[in-house]
C-alpha cells in the first residue's frame, strides 16, 4: 500500500518543479497592492478612489504624455501620514504584446516617481523588466527627457515591455499633473 503513495508524491514534486521552471508559478510570493503601498509609504494610510476623466482631461493627458489613454477610469490611492498628504499611487493596466501588465506607480508629494511595482505580468517572465531597470524612473517627473534612450536606458530582450512601461509612467505622471492642476488651490 505504501508503494502506491510514493509515486504520487514524486509526480506532485515533479509537476511543481516543472511549473516553477516554466514560469507558470512564481517562487516569489506576489505581494498585494496594500503590501506594496505599505512598503513604499511606511506608517501611512492609503485610500483608494476611482476617477472618471472628462474628455478634456483625456485629451490633455494624451498630449502631455505623448500616449493614448486606454481608459478614462483611473484607480488612484491618496497616501497620508498623520493627516498629511505624502504621495499618490496609480494603477496602470495596459497590453504589452497580446497580454496585460499592471503597474502600481507610486509618486511622492511633488509628483515624482517614488517607485514602480509590477502587480501583474501575463507575458512570458523573461520579458518582465527587472527591479534595477524600473528603479531608474525613481525621482523623475514628467519631462521630454523621460524617454527610452534619453533619461531611461533601453533594456535588451524586452523592448516592448520597456516601451509599454515608459508609456505607462509618462501617462501616470500626466494624469497626476492634470488632476493636481484641476484641484482648486
Amino acid at each position: 500500500m505504501h508503494s502506491n503513495r510514493y509515486p504520487a508524491v514524486y509526480v506532485a514534486l515533479w509537476c511543481t518543479f516543472m511549473l516553477l521552471s516554466m514560469g507558470g508559478a512564481s517562487a516569489d510570493a506576489q505581494l498585494t497592492r496594500s503590501e506594496l503601498l505599505a512598503d513604499a509609504y511606511p506608517e501611512a494610510e492609503a485610500q483608494l478612489e476611482t476617477i472618471f476623466l472628462t474628455f478634456e482631461q483625456v485629451t490633455t493627458i494624451a498630449k502631455l504624455s505623448g500616449n493614448p489613454v486606454p481608459s478614462p477610469v483611473i484607480a488612484r490611492y491618496f497616501i497620508t501620514r498623520a493627516g498629511r498628504l505624502i504621495g499618490r499611487a496609480y494603477v496602470d493596466t495596459h497590453v504589452i504584446r497580446t497580454k496585460r501588465e499592471s503597474l502600481l506607480i507610486s509618486l511622492n508629494h511633488l509628483g515624482q516617481v517614488l517607485r514602480i511595482d509590477v502587480t501583474a505580468f501575463l507575458e512570458p517572465r523573461e520579458y518582465q523588466a527587472s527591479r534595477t531597470w524600473l528603479d531608474q524612473y525613481n525621482q523623475h517627473a514628467l519631462s521630454d527627457d523621460l524617454q527610452i534612450q534619453r533619461a531611461i536606458r533601453a533594456v535588451t530582450g524586452a523592448t516592448l515591455t520597456a516601451r509599454a512601461t515608459n508609456q505607462a509612467v509618462r501617462r501616470v505622471l500626466a494624469i497626476d499633473q492634470v488632476l493636481q492642476n484641476d484641484v482648486a488651490p
